[in-house]
């Protein structure tokens, strides 16, 4: 019966996403990268795979991210590029991924990467082998919680002249927040999630 109510929801998951990422506008100032939203199936419920980045990577460090990287001019196109990532990274092989689909792309404010993401299962338990240069650790969270707005909040910030809203999610010891916590916004509103995340208290 469980099996037969994951099996409906992925194949609810499936058909709210896009077949693949629109890649025809592309400012000049953004950085084209992809990167992989991986589900997996865990004490009988979806959960969603996460990175901890380490301190020693150029950019985001110590941020809780999802496995991807900058497209490769060599990469056949962006879904070779989040699988090729995902396998350096957390040696998770691309033909034990089964992609349902992907989101539509969103800009990192102050980086400036344009990420395009793809949405797919993969095997659990599986053993991984995180790149210590990258990843410091690898954390499971499970989809209801993702789901549920009370664990989140916003807050606006300025850049220079621009203004902008940043997402943060509670869990545990962590704290999800910026273009991965934008991509999980997207991931669950497209799947019917409606969420009416709270200001943070100030101070």
């Amino acid at each position: 019966m469980v099996y037969n109510s994951i099996a409906m929801k992925l194949e609810s998951i499936r058909n709210n996403l896009i077949l693949e990422p629109q890649t025809s506008s592309v400012a000049k100032n953004l950085t084209v990268a992809a990167v992989l939203l991986p589900l997996l199936l865990k004490e009988q419920e979806l959960h969603v795979l996460f990175t901890k980045r380490t301190q020693t990577v150029k950019v985001h460090k110590g941020q809780i991210s999802f496995p991807g990287g900058v497209h490769d001019p060599h990469d056949e196109n962006l879904l070779t590029t989040a699988l090729r990532e995902a396998q350096e990274e957390i040696d998770l092989k691309p033909e034990d991924v089964e992609i349902l689909g992907a989101l539509d792309p969103v800009a990192t404010v102050t980086t400036g990467f344009q990420v395009h993401t793809f949405v797919g299962l993969i095997p659990y338990p599986y053993t991984f082998k995180p790149n210590g240069r990258e990843v410091a650790e690898i954390l499971t969270v499970p989809l209801h919680f993702l789901a549920n707005d009370n664990h989140w909040s916003r807050r606006s910030y300025q850049t220079g002249s621009q203004a902008f809203e940043a997402y943060f999610i509670s869990y545990d010891n962590y704290r999800i927040w910026g273009a991965t916590a934008r991509i999980l916004k997207i991931f669950l509103e497209r799947n019917g999630v409606h969420m009416e995340i709270k200001w943070a208290m100030e101070g």
